[in-house]
């Protein structure tokens, strides 16, 4: 099991829950009821699973493809620590996780 720990966007609030090897980041959120829509069903269409990566989880997270990288820049509140949800999957030797809920969320496939 690993520890998957969500912050609000405001800092106030704390919520963790419990990944399993392999489990996709947006569907452990969305079970959780966290506010990330994953419009687009996870298929990097959107940029509405972005999450903020606390910089000390962030190395241990393979690097984001070209095509994340470019939703990414659409995304609203992007830091460098920023990656798409639907593109984490949760790895058995991780002990914990760790992401900030950003502030705001911007669906691109309206565009």
């Amino acid at each position: 099991m690993t520890a998957v720990r969500f912050i609000s966007a405001d800092g106030d609030r704390i919520q963790e829950v419990a990944g399993q090897g392999g489990d996709r980041l947006l569907d452990i959120a969305q079970n959780a009821g966290q506010p990330l829509e994953g419009t687009c069903e996870g298929q990097m269409a959107c940029s509405t699973c972005h999450v903020i990566v606390e910089a000390e989880d962030f190395a241990k997270l393979p690097r984001a493809s070209e095509e994340e990288e470019d939703m990414l820049d659409l995304a609203s509140h992007v830091t460098r620590h920023s990656r798409l949800a639907c593109q984490i999957w949760i790895d058995p030797a991780w002990d914990s996780l760790t992401v900030r809920i950003p502030g705001a969320a911007r669906n691109m496939q309206g565009r």
